[in-house]
């Protein structure tokens, strides 16, 4: 393995995720030297399955991860299991150098990051048991497997009613449960224009049977309404202390801080990419793979420049 600053990986890639492997794979391909750190905690460990992913409806996002790893082997690309506590970038060489949990050092001339985010829950007891199976974000990726059953939306924040709305569009079933987010007369007025049930008491609990299924909801009141799912907005925190120990500018987006980046997943920082959910909330598993996809390009373009100039360099000071 190579970790030593005579002899750097091409590229380092923070997170073995599908933006991660995506752009691994890509390298690979070219030939680059490429180490993928990987820490094991994908955002989607949680979920049985995954939909609306071309080719791999209802997979299960770790069998998709594990087939992405067997296929880098075939291309020389090393996974290492391991999380990285520091990183710093020398204004000399360029180079990046990061320091492991395990004190152990790696160096790379580029560096990707797709470390994703993590979700934080409302504080209701009982929810998080049911997070990636009773109680799940997306419509698009889970709302076909509830079609036609009892489905409530537990209200986070302003685009819950827009949650409540599109999830109409699978269930005549559906019940908005306020949970003390302030929510509008226009948009109450919507709801209920569409059917749908706006609960106004507070949310005491989820509750599971014995087997752990979600079976409903318990109002303060101890009145309990059957649901056979919960849809919610969490709340995304990225996790990309990495990006921000290197500087990495960043933007505003709904309300939070994320990581800029462009169309190519370049950040503010000299040879750092990042991709995934690291920078965008919004990257289901094939939008993160097309944004590792395209940075892990991008990366070999740009080594590719600095080897150009490096050699054009070096054919002058022999003539």
């Amino acid at each position: 393995m190579r970790n030593d600053s005579h002899d750097p990986w091409d590229v380092i890639i923070i997170g073995g995720g599908s933006a991660g492997l995506s752009a691994a794979l890509m390298l690979g391909r070219a030939r680059r030297r490429v180490l993928v750190l990987d820490g094991g905690a994908p955002r989607n460990r949680v979920a049985p399955h995954m939909h609306a992913v071309l080719g791999h409806d209802g997979r299960s996002p770790l069998e998709l991860l594990a087939a992405g790893r067997a296929e880098l082997a075939r291309y020389g690309v090393e996974v290492e299991s391991a999380d990285v506590a520091s990183a710093s970038r020398s204004d000399e060489t360029g180079r990046f150098d990061l320091t492991l949990a395990s004190g152990e050092h790696r160096v790379a001339r580029r560096l990707l990051v797709a470390t994703g985010l993590r979700d934080v829950l409302p504080e209701v007891p009982g929810l998080a048991e049911q997070w990636g199976t009773g109680a799940v974000v997306c419509p698009y990726c889970d709302g076909w497997e509830v079609r036609d059953r009892r489905i409530a939306v537990l209200a986070t924040g302003a685009m819950s009613s827009h949650q409540a709305q599109l999830l109409r569009q699978w269930s005549p079933e559906i019940t908005f449960f306020v949970n003390g987010v302030e929510l509008p007369a226009e948009a109450h007025a919507a709801l209920v224009a569409r059917g749908i049930a706006v609960e106004t008491r507070e949310v005491a609990r989820v509750v599971a049977d014995e087997a752990g299924r979600l079976t409903g909801i318990r109002l303060a009141d101890c009145t309990e309404v059957p649901v056979d799912a919960i849809f919610l907005h969490s709340t995304p925190v990225p996790n990309d202390a990495v990006l921000r120990e290197l500087g990495a500018a960043t933007i505003e987006q709904a309300g939070l801080d994320w990581v800029a980046v462009d169309e190519n997943g370049r950040t503010s920082v000299p040879g750092v990419w990042a991709a995934g959910n690291v920078v965008s909330a919004r990257a289901s598993v094939p939008v993160a793979s097309a944004g590792g996809n395209v940075a892990g390009a991008m990366i070999n373009a740009d080594l590719v420049e600095e080897e150009v100039r490096a050699a054009v360099s070096s054919s002058a000071l022999h003539q």
